[in-house]
């Protein structure tokens, strides 16, 4: 019992689309990495330079004063060792944004595939079928594999 539980397992493992979905996640946490960097670290500086030397990271709003040290905080890190409880609105901003460059770039990758899974789809086909017994048969075949029927052109 426990061994065709196993073997059934291993056999779902190993399908393809198992193993390409597990491949996706894992480029996809790596991918999701490198995006929420590129907004933190690169898009969002200039951003809060535009806005007025703004830190994105340091948009919060106090909710209840610390008891270490009473506000106001210069920073959210200062805030949390202060222990004060805060609503971090800069770094959700950031992770809305990062969502939608992910997500644009996933819809962006999903056209692409599409794409070309439809010009595969357009492309002339290689089969025909017999008219007397309607199995699939090459283009080129003068007599079909099946009921042994001659063709006509």
């Amino acid at each position: 019992m426990f061994k065709a539980v196993l073997n059934e397992f291993k056999k779902f493992i190993m399908r393809g689309s198992v193993l390409d979905m597990a491949v996706g996640i894992i480029i996809g946490g790596a991918f999701t990495k490198i995006v929420n960097s590129m907004v933190s670290d690169v898009m969002m500086p200039p951003l809060g330079l535009l806005m007025g030397k703004v830190n994105f990271s340091n948009w919060f709003i106090v909710l209840k004063h610390g008891s270490a040290t009473a506000g106001p905080y210069e920073s959210l890190t200062a805030a949390q060792n202060a222990g004060a409880t805060t609503m971090n609105i800069g770094n959700f901003l950031n992770s809305v944004i990062s969502f939608l460059i992910v997500a644009a770039c996933i819809f962006v990758l999903v056209k692409a595939i599409n794409k070309i899974n439809k010009r595969k789809s357009d492309d002339a086909p290689a089969t025909k079928s017999c008219p007397f017994c309607c199995t699939d048969i090459p283009l080129a075949a003068v007599r079909c594999p099946n009921c042994t029927s001659e063709l006509t052109k």
